[in-house]
């Protein structure tokens, strides 16, 4: 169950409130500024006939086929973004840009019918793959980019190419030099040929009238409905863990005037223990997040403390204890055995 309990109070006067009522826009909002950076990266790039529509939806998406991109609709108003902030740990201005990045990718293959190239298929796939939301990603492999969390590029082959394209519009990536000697790089010089030869062209569909999926316009449910359906209930994968003892040898029991709460320390962490261990491994980040929730609760009612003065030691065993767990539970469904 989602708990609305610490969100903003201003926030939460808009949780009866139902979406499609709001009069959310993309105009004028802070998202707007992002899409206007893509834009300029990709002319940057030299795609100037390629402009892909942004439009509030329910996530960040590309509809199968179709060169429009999908953004969440709580970015374009900031009582949602801190409800979501507060609920999910909203996107940065970096994530932004790299989802901005990444559903371009999808866009442009879209736009270009480039998934029908036969070229296109020898190096990512078949692009009619059945999708697998459950997949276990081999880390580390040197045949896919690395962008977004979670080794995404494994996922699907139609994922494979729009995180290879994020990859090479990014400023400032020296992807030659970064993917050098790895297989991805035969990916990374199609996208960057293809995208020569395509510059001067319109896309071969019409990217004005692309239909889109769900949008702001069209979401009948409260805000309060959104995120009760949106939530995953992670309850079960962690109902049996019970970290005690590991806890007890990383944090302290004493008390003091240099010690502090470990819950406390975990909650002023957690964010950045959850963005990277989620990257690393390719955990779904609900788990993660609900992972850390749990080692902070039991931190907590064991009454455990941390040194102020060693605070670094502390972060580097708690990313190595949850990590490995995380390792567990990638590879044996499990976080613990018993």
């Amino acid at each position: 169950m989602v708990s609305f309990e610490h969100t903003p109070p201003e926030a939460r006067e808009l949780l009866p409130r139902r979406i499609k009522e709001l009069g959310l826009r993309l105009e004028g909002s802070m998202l707007e500024k992002y899409v206007q950076q893509l834009y300029l990266e990709l002319s940057a790039r030299g795609l100037q006939k390629f402009r892909p529509g942004v439009y509030l939806s329910d996530e960040w998406a590309c509809p199968d086929k179709e060169p429009v991109i999908g953004a969440p609709f709580y970015l374009a108003d900031p009582k949602l973004e801190a409800l979501e902030r507060a609920i999910n740990d909203v996107e940065d201005e970096r994530e932004i840009l790299m989802y901005l990045r990444h559903e371009a990718g999808h866009a442009f293959n879209y736009a270009y019918l480039l998934y029908d190239n036969k070229e296109w298929r020898q190096l990512f796939g078949d692009f009619d793959k059945p999708y697998d939301d459950s997949y276990t990603p081999v880390p580390f492999s040197r045949r896919f980019v690395r962008h977004i969390a979670g080794w995404y590029a494994q996922k699907h082959p139609d994922e494979d190419f729009a995180e290879t394209f994020a990859v090479w519009l990014t400023p400032n990536t020296d992807w030659r030099r970064k993917y050098k000697g790895w297989p991805a790089l035969k990916k990374l010089e199609y996208v960057d040929r293809i995208a020569r030869e395509l510059a001067g062209q319109p896309p071969r569909k019409a990217l004005e009238v692309a239909v889109k999926e769900l949008p702001v316009e069209e979401m009948a449910s409260t805000i309060e409905q959104f995120y009760k359906e949106h939530q995953p209930d992670e309850e079960a994968a962690l109902k049996d863990l019970l970290p005690d003892a590991e806890l007890e040898d990383i944090f302290s029991v004493r008390k003091g005037n240099e010690l502090r709460p470990a819950a406390a320390f975990l909650q002023d962490y957690r964010k950045v223990i959850v963005d990277k261990i989620t990257y690393w491994t390719g955990v779904r980040r609900s788990l993660i997040k609900k992972l850390l929730e749990v080692i902070g609760k039991r931190a907590r009612e064991l009454d455990l403390s941390v040194e102020t003065r060693r605070e670094s030691h502390y972060l580097i065993e708690t990313v190595a204890f949850a990590t490995t767990l995380a390792m567990n539970y990638l590879t044996r469904g499990r976080f613990a055995e018993h």
